[in-house]
């Protein structure tokens, strides 16, 4: 069996990269494709396939490459809370709230264990107790300015919800978006800070 090549793995990276950066989806979902073929035990070239599908709204192959990244990279907490986070954002609470389960092991001061119970208590409409818990994850969250901004978005579609009551239609619609904004969002930004890790 061949030993990939490191060389040309890094070069596809940073070629995949280069394009994301251009807004040229095309061209960066292909040389991610090319990257984890050239070194398919490479958790990366998944994430940043996934970031980018979900970017362009394709959810579905989003979610298969960052399950894909989650079996690649188990330790990689970041892919487990995109993974999740699309799966809530579908509709589907009961399987993000399973893939979520290793964040909640995180130690305390990592904000990820706050906002996954965060989503828990939003699933069962405990609308305090997932504020209280994201912004538990807010006052922690002092590195990643992405993901703050997308809980931010949440919290104001609670807000929205539990303010007019007299108007679910909207407020429901308002929440409900929140996830699905986040969920393209925060992929994309989080490269710098988690993705060379691993």
């Amino acid at each position: 069996m061949q030993n990939p090549d490191p060389n040309a793995f890094d070069a596809l990276m940073a070629s995949a990269m280069a394009a994301s950066q251009a807004n040229d989806a095309v061209r960066a979902i292909e040389g991610f494709q090319q990257a984890s073929a050239a070194q398919p035990s490479a958790a990366l070239p998944q994430f940043m396939l996934g970031a980018e599908l979900a970017a362009l709204g394709d959810m579905v192959q989003a979610e298969t490459a960052l399950a894909n990244t989650t079996r690649l990279a188990p330790d990689f907490p970041m892919a487990r809370y995109q993974l999740g986070l699309l799966q809530f954002s579908s509709g589907r609470a009961a399987v993000a709230l399973l893939t979520w389960q290793p964040l909640l092991e995180l130690p305390p001061t990592d904000p990820l264990p706050h906002f996954v119970n965060g989503f828990a208590a939003l699933a069962q409409d405990r609308f305090d107790e997932a504020l209280a818990h994201y912004e538990d994850g807010l006052a922690l969250n002092t590195t990643n300015a992405a993901l703050s901004s997308d809980i931010e978005k949440v919290i104001g579609g609670i807000r929205a919800l539990t303010a007019r009551p007299d108007e679910p239609e909207a407020a429901t619609h308002g929440a409900s978006d929140a996830p699905d904004e986040s969920a393209a969002h925060i992929l994309l930004a989080n490269y710098q800070q988690q993705g060379r890790t691993h």
